[in-house]
């Protein structure tokens, strides 16, 4: 038997913060479902932290971030730039 599949609403949400802290406004990295497939957005400070209390959002830590990199590069490349020939 196959496992049902989660509605919309419980997908996990993710964000990826570009900007600086000290910025009025907070560029992110916004995903559902799939914190590799993502829109890019800019709100003002006390707008991210409402749009991210609404969405129940899932910080992306260093490792996450780090592994969408990698896969983002070996699309563009064609290989990750630590697999030299």
């Amino acid at each position: 038997m196959s496992q049902p599949q989660p509605s919309f609403d419980q997908l996990p949400r993710y964000v990826r913060v570009r900007s600086e802290p000290d910025t009025a406004f907070v560029e992110f990295d916004f995903a559902i479902g799939y914190p590799d497939l993502f829109v890019e957005l800019v709100l003002p400070r006390d707008a991210f932290a409402s749009f991210c209390e609404r969405n129940r959002v899932q910080r992306m830590d260093a490792q996450m971030a780090d592994a969408i990199d990698a896969d983002m590069e070996k699309w563009r490349y064609g290989e990750s730039r630590g697999q030299a020939d």
